[in-house]
């Protein structure tokens, strides 16, 4: 072997240890299953940790809902995904004896044939309702079937929260004093009115709309900022219909106003819990 590469070889080794060493303390500070999710998702336990906590007691899964759409020029098309998986979380921590299922991401979000609602947007996935409450009532038995006694959903946009009803009130009929299916209509319910009102209260009312505006992006930024396009919205004209935002401002969102309704959502979410299982002990 020429003496060069005799001397190189070592070097190298020892470049790819300090990577592999560096990769490693990165995936350690990022990974997903810790904490919180550590302690209540699905995705983060073992077939067997699930068997042992339904049978210690655990009878309780939230089903997130979320939906893949547009939010605008400065909001990633995940928003809802990650806030219902985070903020369903938070609510099965205190709650308790609850667990989360993974976020369904898959939703109905306007006709493709023609392109209609959302779906006149780049980045929205969009399902039929019927293959939607399907999907819904197929991850529901297959909960049941586990020993689950209660299965809430829970759904962070307002397009589906029909269907997510007719499902709730379908499958109660079916398994009218085996399982209890819960709509918690009010975590999403809280955002248009009460969490919208006291924005307004505090001065904002010209910066609310309906979608993609102060309170969706200032709820955004309050679960995880990585998601909203700071920069560039803060030196932004301000955006309308034809970017996706429909009424209001989203400019001047902060985390602190989106703790206001992530706040209101989390406390009424688990007194409705909480009280859906008293009535199903």
């Amino acid at each position: 072997m020429p003496i060069i590469a005799r001397l190189f070889r070592p070097v190298c080794t020892l470049l790819g240890s300090a990577m592999i060493a560096a990769s490693s303390a990165s995936a350690q500070e990022t990974a997903h299953c810790s904490g919180t999710a550590r302690q209540v998702e699905f995705a983060c336990q073992t077939w067997t940790e699930i068997d042992h906590a339904v049978r210690s007691g655990t009878d309780t899964v939230i089903i997130p809902i979320g939906g893949t759409e547009q939010s605008g020029p400065y909001m990633a098309v995940g928003k809802h995904n990650v806030r219902a998986q985070v903020l369903a979380d938070e609510i099965a921590r205190q709650a308790g004896n609850t667990l989360v299922a993974p976020v369904v991401a898959y939703v109905p979000e306007g006709s493709t044939e023609p392109r209609t609602s959302h779906m006149r947007f780049a980045g929205t996935i969009s399902v039929p309702p019927a293959v939607f409450e399907g999907l819904l009532k197929g991850a529901a038995e297959s909960f049941r079937v586990q020993g689950f006694q209660k299965i809430v959903f829970i759904g962070d946009h307002g397009g589906y929260q029909a269907a997510m009803s007719h499902v709730a009130q379908d499958l109660n009929r079916r398994w009218k004093g085996q399982v209890a299916v819960l709509d918690l209509r009010d975590y999403y319910e809280v955002i248009p009115h009460q969490y919208v009102d006291t924005l307004k209260a505090q001065g904002h009312a010209a910066e609310v709309g309906m979608h993609a505006e102060l309170s969706d992006t200032s709820l955004m930024l309050a679960v995880d900022p990585s998601l909203v396009r700071q920069d560039a919205l803060r030196t932004a004209p301000k955006p309308g219909a034809a970017d996706g935002v429909y009424g209001g401002d989203p400019r001047q969102a902060t985390p602190g106003l989106g703790r206001i309704g992530t706040d209101m959502q989390i406390r009424t979410a688990v007194t409705a819990l909480q009280s859906f299982n008293r009535s199903h002990p």
